[in-house]
């Protein structure tokens, strides 16, 4: 086939506007596998999967494909990163994407298999050209994700800042629980240890003179009660007295 092809040039990205089919060659950096012995229509499955992605993500892709296709394809888009590198002084792979990637159709080898009644059927193993183009990414896509890069690192930057100081608040928190602080008590109202000493004293002071008042009453009932038996003795006596000098007398008398 002669002149460029419709599968060569820039995979259609958003917000970019799909070149033109010329005769010029898309600029990137390219590699080829010839005379590979797969089927292009196998491989142009694999390839279908990467094109318009980013390098990154390609390999990745490329990684976790269960086909055998994806291994081929798989080094030869190392291959063209490496070759952007030399030579076209595309050092950092982030700003790489595939730009152009497909399969042509190479020599089928022809075989032959002996089959019944003397006939024979043919096996065609066939062939194919890879070629994988790696270019840079568009400037106007470059400025958004530097933009977005930027915006998501400051955010993260603090989330992570916000996280560090929960955990050192939750940290003394259980400081101060395990050293039993009053701070760590909420809703309390904790007075100073003079006003503590000031409000417990009119209550001492209260109780000892509850505890004289009656002390005083049971000493004036006493002696009250002694005053009385004083009196009476003082009767008694008084009255044994009289009678007795007059008993006396008598007796004497009467000796």
């Amino acid at each position: 086939m002669t002149g460029p092809k419709l599968n060569e040039y820039p995979a259609a990205r958003p917000g970019v506007k799909r070149l033109p089919v010329t005769a010029e060659q898309p600029k990137g950096a390219r590699a080829r596998a010839r005379y590979m012995r797969i089927s292009a229509y196998k491989v142009r499955e694999v390839l279908d999967l990467i094109r318009g992605r980013d390098v990154d993500q390609a390999i990745d892709i490329l990684k976790f494909c269960e086909r055998d296709a994806a291994f081929v394809v798989e080094k030869l888009l190392n291959a063209a990163v490496a070759n952007a590198d030399k030579n076209h002084e595309l050092h950092d792979s982030e700003e790489l994407y595939v730009s152009a990637c497909y399969a042509d159709e190479g020599p089928t080898l022809k075989r032959w298999r002996p089959r019944a009644r003397g006939r024979a059927t043919r096996i065609r193993k066939r062939t194919c050209h890879i070629t994988v183009i790696v270019s840079r990414l568009p400037d106007v896509e470059l400025q958004k994700r530097r933009s977005s890069d930027t915006a998501a690192s400051a955010a993260r930057r603090r989330r992570i800042a916000g996280q560090k100081a929960a955990a050192e608040r939750a940290r003394t928190r259980r400081r101060r629980a395990d050293a039993g602080t009053p701070e760590e008590v909420e809703g309390a109202d904790l007075g100073e240890p003079g006003e503590e000493a000031s409000a417990d004293t009119p209550e001492l002071e209260v109780d000892e003179a509850q505890v004289e008042a009656p002390t005083a009453e049971e000493g004036a009932e006493e002696h009250a009660v002694s005053d009385e038996g004083a009196a009476e003795r003082d009767a008694t006596h008084e009255t044994s007295g009289g009678g007795e000098p007059k008993g006396s007398t008598a007796k004497d008398e009467e000796e």
